[in-house]
Formats: C-alpha cells, sequence, structure tokens
C-alpha cells in the first residue's frame, strides 16, 4: 500500500473533490448512497470519497471493502474502535486530500443532490458552504423544537454564531480546511469549530430527506451530551449563570432573615415550622449541587485535554486505488 501525502493532489489540473463519509453501523445503506453520490461526483470531476469506519459492529466493513474493491474513487479509514462521530468526521477531514472537502452523513438524509450547488457557491468564491435545512422529514415535533430552542441558544450565548437549522452537511475550501485540522481538542463540537474558524462563508437551502435504511444513532441522552460539548465549548455563560444565582439566593437569604429577625422581635420566639425550613434547606442545597455540577462539567473538560491523548488511532489506511495509480 503506498503511502499517499496529503497534498498529492493539489496543484492538478483541475480541481479535486474529497468527500467525507463518518460510518457507524450503516452496512444497510451503504450501497445505495454511494451509487447515488457517485453519480453526482462524476459529473463534477477529479474526486474521492473518504469513508470513515467508526468501529461499526454490523457489516459496514464489508461493504467498504467491496465499494474500494469496486470503484478506484474509494478510500477507507478504519478507526481501532468508536471514537463517535465528531472524531470521526475529524478523521475525515485529515485523510481527505482534495481542494474542496464535503461532509456528508451516509444515511441519505442529506441528498448528495445537493452537492453540485455547494460547489458552484465554492466557485463563485465562498470558502464555506452550509447546506441549511429548509424542511426535515421524517422527525418528530419536539425533536425540531428541541434542535430550534438549542441553535437559539448558542445565537445568544455562545462565542461564535452558529448558523440555524445547519449541520455537518457543507463544503469547505483547502484553507478552511486546514483551519480547522489545527484545532485539536479532545471534546470536539464540529459545527462549532466550522464557525469558529470564519472565512467567508454562505448557505444553500434543501430538504432534509427520511433515513434510507437502519435507525438513527442519535438518542435523546446522545443529543442532550452533544449540546452539552456545544455550550461549554463556546460559552461561560453557564458559569455566569451559576455566579448570579448564588447572588440571587445570598440576597433572598438575607431578607429572609432580616423577615426573621423583625418578626422575632415583635412577635416573639415563636417555633418555626417544619415544612418551610425544609424547604429552604433542600432548595440551597439543590442550587449548591447545581453549581458544583456545572463547575464539574468545566473542570472535567480541562482534566481531559491535560492528557493529551491522541484524538483517535486508526486500524488501516486504503488510500483510493485513482490516487495510488497517479503515484506509480
Amino acid at each position: 500500500m503506498l503511502d499517499i501525502p496529503n497534498d498529492f493532489f493539489r496543484g492538478q489540473p483541475h480541481p479535486v473533490f474529497s468527500v467525507v463519509v463518518p460510518a457507524f453501523n450503516e452496512a444497510p445503506g451503504l450501497a445505495r448512497f454511494h451509487a447515488r453520490l457517485r453519480a453526482v461526483m462524476q459529473s463534477l470531476g477529479p474526486w474521492e470519497v473518504v469513508y470513515v469506519d467508526d468501529g461499526s459492529t454490523d457489516g459496514t466493513a464489508a461493504v467498504l471493502t467491496a465499494l474500494r474493491r469496486d470503484d478506484p474513487q474509494v478510500a477507507v479509514v478504519r478507526l481501532s474502535r468508536n471514537f463517535g462521530k465528531e472524531i470521526a468526521t475529524t478523521a475525515g477531514l485529515d485523510h481527505a486530500r482534495g481542494d474542496a472537502v464535503i461532509v456528508i452523513d451516509a444515511d441519505l438524509q442529506d441528498p448528495p443532490e445537493v452537492i453540485p450547488a455547494l460547489t458552484q457557491a465554492w466557485r463563485n468564491g465562498f470558502d464555506m458552504v452550509t447546506a441549511r435545512r429548509r424542511a426535515r422529514a421524517g422527525e418528530t415535533w419536539f425533536k425540531r423544537a428541541t434542535a430550534h430552542l438549542f441553535y437559539t441558544i448558542m445565537s445568544h450565548t455562545g462565542r461564535v454564531r452558529l448558523p440555524m437549522d445547519t449541520g455537518d452537511f457543507r463544503l469547505m475550501s483547502r484553507r478552511v480546511v486546514d483551519a480547522v485540522g489545527q484545532l485539536r481538542e479532545r471534546h470536539r463540537f464540529m459545527k462549532g469549530l466550522f464557525a469558529w474558524v470564519g472565512y467567508p462563508t454562505t448557505e444553500i437551502l434543501y430538504d432534509r430527506a427520511p433515513r434510507c435504511a437502519g435507525a438513527s444513532k442519535w438518542n435523546y441522552w446522545r443529543l442532550w451530551n452533544l449540546a452539552l460539548e456545544g455550550i461549554t465549548s463556546f460559552t461561560t455563560v453557564p458559569l455566569t449563570f451559576a455566579t448570579y444565582l448564588g447572588l440571587v439566593v445570598a440576597l433572598l437569604s438575607v431578607i429572609y432573615g432580616a423577615q426573621v429577625v423583625v418578626k422575632t422581635l415583635i412577635l416573639g420566639n415563636a417555633v418555626a415550622g417544619y415544612p418551610s425550613l425544609m424547604t429552604v434547606i433542600l432548595f440551597l442545597g439543590g442550587v449548591q449541587l447545581m453549581t458544583l455540577g456545572v463547575l464539574g462539567e468545566y473542570l472535567g473538560r480541562v482534566f481531559n485535554e491535560t492528557k493529551n491523548r491522541p484524538l483517535y488511532l486508526i486500524e488501516r489506511y486504503e488510500p483510493c486505488e485513482a490516487a495510488m495509480e497517479l503515484a506509480r
């Protein structure tokens, strides 16, 4: 297996497109996805697709092996275990060699047929072209509502402004990919990192489709943890909120204490009621534990960053045959 440098394709007569596809247990729909992707990319010029097998436990590895055997444009990165979609996307970007890189999921919720519109906007001079969801077919109202709430919160509290209703589906120029590659924090929220690097950006509207096969790996618990990653990575508002909440509780405590003193001086030292006492104790204890939890979230992330472990480990990397032929 030849070792193809990451900048090998650059400087070719025509722009080369790289498509990064993270995949975890996506075997049922991979062949259908690749057929549609190939039909689109063949008309755009030289291209490659980098599939990242994120420690799949179904037949994904076998399907990717077959795709690479039949299509010289297919490259496969196999991670040593499941590192999560954010890390898998990073691994794909690290191995993408194109002048422009498209990130897309393998479940066909993001139609490959939108890619020509992304590439046209890139040719018009934009470094980043995001795909904004105009409609979200196959998703419950609760998921749509919570997603909108998250984007709203991040827009008003985050250090960077996230595009509304926009996922990882996008096109990035080479300088954007290189800039994102310099950001190696362990707790990764890719939408925030994409927004943080800046550069001229535009958006394309599209209608999101239902999954073509299988079930979503993103249950509400995983989505909640991803939201925490986004909030704690790009804003310190929770710490500020905890500070002001502590001040408000302290002020209320002083007011309540003064009321107790005045009442005792006027009416005598009556025995206070047990329910009100327990209510105050439980309330103050809950506020303290919540504040400690917020501090713990940030402290835990600092602890993980100081370990300086690699983001991922690769079991095997198989570059696309087209690049290997050029290298020979």
